[in-house]
């Protein structure tokens, strides 16, 4: 690197804005680009020693189960990470959900810098799973990937926050004005504690960076997300003795059935929507026809606004019922919003090509919704700034029960490109009059 050059001559002094050191002349850019140089070598350097720890944190994460309604696995997880910010000497809060439910805490914690720009950093710690699934998969390392229950959604998130930390404050890094992290416990059942907290988290910020994972087959920023419906589906009928007068009850359970068959290809109504029944549930007990039973489908469309032509469609159909004398009725719930690409966010997401180009790792842009919902839609809402998605690791499987990984190939690259990424946009940030 330049700077490290043998220089005969120990005469310096400034013409402009050029530095002349002998008979050799350095502009400011120059020095800036090598001083650049220099921090790169030295994150890359942080990024190859974190590897195996991040795999460390991983097994200590993938370890504790922590469904969305287990407050009690919540809270263990809560304490393991608030250990390892003990470990980095990074204070932080445990901070309750709004309103009446009954969702796990969030973790909070905030560092000052010596800039201006404001960012903030968002994953989950909940899971989709249930108490004893972790046993059906167990954290392994095998041919070149990482697995376990909730390692790619979004253990793998909460680990590259807290070693990205680690790698800022060993490269001292405070180029930035605050640094936020949350990490809230309720993501996987639509954030009903937690959403305003990150709503204002995006309206408080000038770049939002949320770490759900990235593709197995390409590295990708994500800009763009799907919105979020569901429909709950309740069949009314009639109960009667299923061996001594079937007939003169009206079973629900049949009725739910002909319902959902009838209506399982919404997900052709438009482009982008994605209409899938997930959840039923019919009768008390065996020897009694159903009196009624319920289904709940799970919905995603590119817009909102195509959510209106699935509950028109959805309403047509089940007015077509199998059984005679039953009621059927739908609840139709928008829940969470789309993240829409921004220009702002282009901009960011590109500097991160960019910083990806320097390590010759090769970096997409997805600008199209590709079916997942994230918590940045939140951050979105209220925000001026940019939202950028997919700063988790690469990884594959999350929602199964047998086939979740991560890529540990993707790990030096993530921790790199966004330890480079706080502090590239740090300093190239210049705040708006407001």
């Amino acid at each position: 690197m330049k700077l490290f050059r043998h220089l005969p001559l120990c005469i310096s002094f400034l013409i402009g804005s050029s530095l002349v050191l002998g008979g050799i002349t350095l502009t400011r850019q120059s020095i800036a680009a090598d001083i650049q140089q220099i921090q790169a070598s030295q994150i890359v350097a942080l990024a190859n020693q974190e590897e195996p720890e991040l795999l460390k944190t991983l097994e200590e994460l993938v370890a504790i189960e922590s469904g969305s309604t287990d407050l009690e696995g919540l809270a263990k997880i809560q304490a393991a990470i608030g250990k390892k910010l003990d470990q980095l000497g990074i204070p932080y809060e445990v901070v309750q959900g709004s309103g009446n439910t009954k969702t796990g805490a969030m973790i909070l914690v905030k560092i000052k810098g010596n800039g201006t720009a404001k960012i903030a950093m968002i994953a989950h710690m909940d899971t989709v799973y249930q108490k004893g699934d972790s046993k059906k998969q167990p954290f392994k390392v095998l041919d070149g990937k990482a697995y376990g229950l909730g390692i790619q959604d979004d253990r793998a998130g909460i680990a590259v926050i807290l070693h990205t930390l680690k790698i800022i404050k060993a490269a001292g890094i405070n180029s930035f004005g605050e640094l936020t992290i949350l990490i809230n416990g309720d993501e996987e059942i639509g954030s009903p504690g937690s959403k305003e907290a990150i709503m204002a988290l995006g309206e408080a910020n000038d770049l939002v960076i949320s770490c759900e994972t990235s593709g197995t087959k390409v590295d990708y920023v994500r800009l763009a997300t799907s919105s979020i419906a569901r429909a709950d589906l309740t069949v009314r009928g009639k109960a009667a003795h299923s061996g001594a007068n079937p007939d003169f009850g009206r079973n629900a359970l049949y009725e739910m059935a002909h319902q959902v068959l009838q209506t399982r290809d919404l997900s052709n109504i438009a482009p982008g929507v994605k209409f899938n029944w997930t959840l039923a549930q019919a009768g008390t007990v065996r020897n009694m026809i159903p009196p009624e039973a319920k289904a709940t489908a799970d919905i995603r469309a590119n817009k909102m606004s195509d959510f209106d032509l699935v509950e028109q469609k959805l309403r047509e159909r089940i007015q077509n019922h199998l059984i005679p004398d039953t009621t059927v009725t739908v609840d139709f719930v928008r829940a969470r919003p789309p993240l829409v690409p921004t220009d702002k966010s282009l901009a960011v997401a590109k500097m991160a090509q960019s910083i990806a180009k320097e390590i010759q790792w090769p970096l997409d842009i997805l600008e199209t919704p590709t079916g997942g919902g994230t918590d940045a839609a939140y951050a979105q809402q209220r925000s001026r700034g940019a939202v950028i998605e997919s700063f988790g690791l690469q990884g594959f499987g999350g929602h199964t029960d047998n086939a979740e990984y991560i890529l540990i190939s993707s790990i030096k690259p993530r921790l790199f490109i966004t330890s480079m990424l706080i502090d590239q946009y740090s300093k190239q940030f210049v705040p708006e009059r407001r």
